[in-house]
């Protein structure tokens, strides 16, 4: 056998031993010979996990994806990757998207993988599977689980995660039951799929999408809908002859779709978590992307879609009303035109044509926007020297030019104790403050940042107040929150220098982020600042935390920026 043509040919076109032991122990599945003459071999990187359950339904999504690579004459080999489910997972999910990310590089270099379908949906296994796909570099198309049907209860729509966040501080004030808390419960999360709010997975979706990485129209298909699966054979087909056309992954993810998939998380209202996986993904193809390009290409986009958590409607209801190519249809003018996506074509091309339903209030008209300028805004200031961001769909107007004082917490756990005390000094507006919940502090950079309103006020009705964090806030929770402070307080950032009663200043229209305080004093602050002392690890987050960069690099692993191609020089046995 030659061992010229596709990849896996140097596995499965080999003679003498070698050969013999990849094709025979292959055959013990029940293949027959014919599926070695050299036809693409296309892996199926799937991230299911009963632990993860909006990718609970992946296996069934995977045979839709094999349906399809058969009948396009390639050969379809499924392998499971580490799965981050953001419910169960702790300390966070973000600790181990890097590790996913080796997991897919790895297991897609070292395997006769010719290209690959990605299966994901949950919030980190859609950006850490492309990022481990990119490092390799081959023809790669993702086909995301698709979200949930709406949440129901009591004859209305509530969306997952938003609803948490406000049922519990409905129950707080004293406004909900903890009966209606309990059957609220059991009628937020009521079929497959990932969260079916503008949160993480459904941003992250309609992303890939935007960036040309998945099928036109594919990412808001209900989990549940028959089309998904259509659209999962589909991709099986598709993916086939991207490998007859050496359509890899760089050539799809360009400074231009970037551009494109900053532009649409703009309209979108998207979460704030995109910005560091977008980040973290042009670092792996070695493509120059700032916080600052982020706040530039979205200070004009006309936010579009009315969606939870930031709107009112939910996935399901964007679907049916023409998803994101509808979106991008009234963005023509915004969008870089030298993208192109899996199919080959530009992504202009995809959405120009694309239907949506008239007189729909879901996905507005460019005409009549929710706003303008409503993505996520990037701050700076002596607190936030290398950046921050808000997202500013969420911002309470009040909040959006505030001034107020400290009151600085060390860590989590302290707030979620301190929130209950109704003796509690604080007021409206008491700006929340903190500290060492960063990808070093934590470690991991978890969901905390959207802290809940302290229980004395919130029976005072204050429904939001600013929060601000180097951690993260679930894509699906809402409120002034400033998120991502760089650097983190665990590494001496500013931020580790505000103490209760220092005097803040947040302008969002301006970027601004400043802690009133003199240099004099912030030195004198910083020559008594010692960092907390190493927690007792060892294995993966010691490696995670010996590595990790900052927020505004995206938290990826220092040593894993860039690629490695999909060389792999020495054999097996």
């Amino acid at each position: 056998m030659s061992t010229d043509g596709n990849r896996s040919r140097q596995w499965f076109g080999e003679t003498g031993r070698s050969g013999f032991i990849h094709r025979s122990w292959m055959r013990s599945q029940g293949f027959t010979e014919e599926v070695f003459d050299g036809r693409p071999v296309i892996g199926i990187s799937n991230t299911f996990s009963e632990f993860t359950p909006c990718n609970a339904h992946l296996r069934q999504v995977a045979e839709a994806v094999k349906r399809g690579v058969w009948q396009a004459g390639g050969f379809p080999v499924e392998f499971p990757v580490m799965s981050l489910g953001e419910t169960l997972l702790r300390p966070t999910a973000m600790l181990f998207r890097n590790l996913l990310s080796m997991d897919v590089e790895e297991s897609l270099r070292g395997n006769p993988v010719d290209a690959t379908v990605l299966l994901t949906g949950c919030d980190k296994t859609t950006p850490g599977s492309i990022m481990g796909a990119a490092s390799v570099d081959l023809p790669t198309l993702v086909v995301t689980g698709g979200p949930m049907l709406n949440g129901k209860f009591r004859g209305c729509d509530i969306g997952s995660g938003t609803a948490v966040w406000q049922f519990t501080q409905d129950v707080n004030a004293g406004r909900m039951s903890h009966a209606d808390y309990t059957a609220a419960e059991a009628g937020m999360s009521r079929s497959n799929g990932h969260c079916m709010t503008m949160g993480t997975a459904s941003t992250m979706a309609c992303l890939t999408e935007a960036m040309g990485l998945a099928l036109p129209g594919s990412a808001a298909i209900p989990a549940v809908d028959s089309r998904r699966y259509a659209t999962a054979q589909r991709a099986g087909q598709r993916i086939v002859e991207m490998v007859g056309e050496d359509l890899r992954i760089s050539r799809v993810v360009t400074g231009a779709a970037l551009r494109n998939a900053v532009i649409a998380n703009a309209a979108l209202g998207g979460s704030t978590n995109a910005v560091i996986h977008l980040l973290a993904i042009a670092g792996r193809l070695g493509l120059p992307l700032r916080l600052e390009d982020l706040d530039a290409w979205s200070r004009e986009v006309p936010w579009l879609a009315d969606l939870q958590p930031s709107g009112r409607f939910l996935m399901e209801d964007f679907y049916y009303a023409g998803g994101l190519p509808a979106v991008l249809a009234e963005l023509t003018d915004l969008l870089d035109d030298r993208a192109i996506t899996v199919t080959g074509d530009s992504l202009l091309s995809t959405v120009t044509s694309a239907a949506r339903v008239a007189d729909t209030e879901v996905i507005r008209t460019r005409e009549k926007p929710l706003g303008l300028g409503a993505g996520t805004a990037v701050l700076h200031g002596n607190l936030a020297p290398d950046g921050a961001v808000v997202k500013q769909s969420a911002v309470s107007a009040r909040l959006a030019r505030h001034r107020g004082r400290a009151r600085v917490f060390t860590s989590i756990e302290e707030y979620d104790s301190a929130a209950e005390d109704p003796e509690l000094d604080v007021d409206a507006d008491t700006v929340l403050v903190l500290q060492n919940a960063g990808p070093r502090g934590y470690p991991g950079m978890p969901e905390v940042g959207n802290l809940t309103i302290p229980r004395k006020l919130a029976e005072q009705g204050v429904e939001d107040m600013v929060r601000i964090s180097d951690a993260r806030m679930s894509g699906t929770a809402y409120g002034t929150v400033v998120l991502h402070v760089c650097p983190e307080a665990a590494v001496g950032g500013p931020l580790a220098l505000v103490r209760t009663g220092d005097w803040i200043e947040l302008d969002v229209e301006a970027r601004r982020l400043h802690l009133d305080v003199t240099d004099e004093e912030l030195a004198r602050r910083r020559d008594e600042w010692e960092p907390a002392p190493a927690r007792e690890q060892r294995g993966w987050a010691q490696l995670y935390t010996d590595h990790v960069l900052q927020a505004d690099q995206g938290c990826d692993l220092d040593f894993l920026v860039g690629a490695s191609g999909s060389t792999v020089a020495r054999q097996s046995h």
